[in-house]
């Protein structure tokens, strides 16, 4: 009789990454990583469970509805699985750090989780890796965002990438003057989201606006290009609040242009993305191909005063799994899953092969023994499989003193004397031809 096995199947929205893909998000977590750490940053881990109450505080209206909330038995309150990381490092900052000198340079990488609807096929987990600069409030703390998210996607090999860059306060002053307010200032933001300039026109029409203001607001689903967008933005907008804001972001490029990145900038002043929780410049990056973005963030100054330390703060997180979508076939990510060696024993004797597999971890190749005894095709189809380059034959008595190394991908076979085990000519004859 055969027992029915349970639904073993995983909750909807989450996955298991194998080993392969593991490897192509480490790779990709660690090009960013490095990048963090070549400009100052600091990591730091957060936790995987917050008080619903104290994660609440950092979390703006659309992130609070899409937060997993649960009851802790121990103390009776809620407890939340973070749906982001920003507002973890705002508490850290105001909490545990709160007595250290500013400005405080923060990375981190981790996973969080926020619901999702079923129909819409997107996955309930998030890989973020990010940076939070806390504590200055200057042109150059924003610059320094994107010149470093501009660095960091050239690291992972991109070129056909652009930044877009935007500034919420352009569009709060013209919204702020217009007087909109309600169901009309909701269905207008919804329209400057959509950049559908008929249904904003259709809006200031139906609604008793001062000509400057319908100007203003008309204008908004077309000032986007680039740099030049400015110039056009400041023939178009009067009110005090927008102007200070161009200002504000024509700083930030001039800034930009001393880092050398201006060349994969982009403008959108009606962008709306983060109104309820941005203060200033906002930013996400685009690659060609991908709809979505991979990379986004901006200068959001009010979020440590939330947990009782006022501090201004800008910062951005990198998508993860958005960067592996568009990544995943790139050559160098490939090369990221294999490994080194597999040592194939011919002999009774273990001394030896471990001794051999001591000396190339040593000299920092990863190596694994084939411990099962199985015939050399055998081991070889089991190395090509787990895409390991070479497999090194010891103890073979038709090459007695010499270890014959076999290329995996196409079973070319060269031999070794042991001390050349750690020379480059073994791993040029891995590495011969590759990608051919």
């Amino acid at each position: 009789m055969t027992t029915k096995l349970p639904d073993i199947s995983l909750p909807f929205g989450v996955s298991d990454f194998l080993p392969d893909t593991a490897a192509k998000i480490g790779y990709i977590e660690e090009k960013i990583r490095r990048v963090f750490e070549l400009w100052g940053f600091r990591r730091v881990i957060t936790p995987k469970l917050e008080y619903e109450d104290v994660m609440a505080l950092g979390l703006g209206d659309g992130l609070k509805g899409k937060t997993y909330r649960f009851d802790d038995r121990q103390t009776g309150r809620l407890l939340a699985f973070p749906p982001d990381i920003t507002p973890q490092i705002a508490r850290i900052v105001a909490t545990r750090l709160n007595n250290c000198p500013l400005p405080h340079r923060i990375s981190y990488s981790g996973r969080v989780l926020r619901q999702t609807e079923i129909q819409s096929g997107r996955s309930r987990e998030i890989f973020q890796s990010g940076v939070e600069l806390i504590g200055l409030d200057s042109p150059e703390a924003d610059a320094e965002m994107v010149a470093m998210a501009v660095e960091s996607m050239q690291g992972l090999g991109f070129s056909d990438f652009k930044i877009d860059l935007g500034q919420v306060e352009f569009c709060r002053g013209i919204v702020a003057s217009s007087g909109l307010s309600g169901q009309p200032l909701k269905e207008l933001l919804e329209a400057l989201a959509r950049k559908d300039a008929s249904a904003v026109a259709r809006i200031t029409s139906d609604n008793p606006l001062s000509e400057e203001s319908k100007r203003e607001i008309c204008s908004l689903p077309r000032l986007f290009g680039g740099c030049d967008t400015l110039v056009a933005a400041r023939e178009v907008v009067s009110n005090s609040r927008s102007r200070a804001a161009l200002e504000n972001l024509q700083q930030v490029l001039d800034i930009l242009e001393m880092h050398g990145v201006t060349q994969f900038l982009t403008i959108d002043l009606g962008e709306t993305r983060g109104m309820d929780y941005h203060t200033g410049v906002t930013f996400e990056g685009f690659v060609t191909g991908l709809g979505v973005p991979v990379c986004s963030g901006g200068r959001y100054d009010a979020l440590a005063g939330r947990y009782g330390y006022q501090a201004p703060a800008t910062g951005f997180t990198f998508d993860v799994l958005s960067l592996l979508q568009v990544l995943e076939r790139r050559p160098e990510l490939e090369a990221s899953t294999a490994r080194d060696f597999l040592l194939f024993n011919c002999n009774d004797d273990r001394r030896e092969v471990l001794e051999i597999a001591r000396q190339l971890r040593s000299h920092g190749y990863t190596t694994a023994r084939d411990i099962i005894r199985r015939d050399y095709q055998s081991s070889l189809e089991y190395a090509r499989r787990l895409n390991i380059r070479c497999m090194l034959v010891i103890g073979d008595e038709a090459d007695a003193g010499l270890y014959r190394a076999v290329r995996t991908r196409d079973g070319k076979t060269h031999c070794f004397a042991r001390d050349m085990l750690s020379h480059d000519g073994l791993m040029d004859f891995i590495e011969e031809h590759q990608g051919e």
